[in-house]
């Protein structure tokens, strides 16, 4: 992945979550605070503005900016989480291992969310994406089954496990914002 190539990626991220908004808002009002959309949306917007605004020389310098932009401007558990996330994939992803970098991603969010698979949250999306994307597999509809699945999962972490057994029938925002994510990376063509 070249520079270019991240900030590419970025830009295909932003213009989702821009897109979908007030979808992300209205699957977090059930189990959330409803403002997962607002406040990736601003998130995005600050980091696109920021990486608009330089060249950047390097891949971990791209995704500092992003992590900085993210912490900074989103409010919420997602800022940092996501955060947390690109500080992750700024460490990971100079050796050009694109599942590698995405895992040290993974791990910065369990670390900061304590979550593991099967609590209806975005580690519900990145850890099976990082699996296929280890075996050359991963497809948009993989990362749409992915997102889809945590609608049948009872939250027990995060925001949405407060409202217990109301949870089970919603798709986990977080999740989807994620799958957004790796959508984006597809068609960014970064993996490769």
């Amino acid at each position: 992945m070249q520079v270019k190539d991240a900030i590419k990626w970025m830009k295909l991220f932003n213009e989702k979550i821009q897109e979908e908004k007030d979808y992300l808002s209205e699957l977090d009002t059930p189990i959330g605070d409803g403002d997962h959309g607002g406040n990736m949306s601003r998130g995005m917007a600050a980091v696109m503005e920021e990486l608009s605004s330089k060249n950047y020389e390097t891949l971990a310098d791209v995704f500092k900016t992003v992590s900085m932009q993210l912490l900074s401007k989103v409010g919420g558990a997602s800022g940092p989480l996501y955060g947390s996330a690109f500080v992750g994939i700024s460490k990971g992803v100079e050796n050009d291992d694109l599942a590698a970098a995405l895992q040290a991603g993974l791990d910065m969010i369990v670390k900061r969310g304590k979550a593991t698979v099967g609590e209806k949250t975005m580690v519900d999306v990145w850890s099976p994406v990082i699996e296929d994307l280890k075996n050359d597999d991963l497809t948009a509809e993989k990362i749409d089954q992915y997102v889809k699945a945590t609608e049948e999962l009872l939250a027990t972490k995060g925001r949405a496990s407060y409202v217990g057994e109301r949870s089970l029938g919603h798709i986990d925002p977080g999740s989807f914002s994620s799958g957004l994510l790796f959508k984006a990376m597809i068609e960014a063509e970064v993996i490769g």
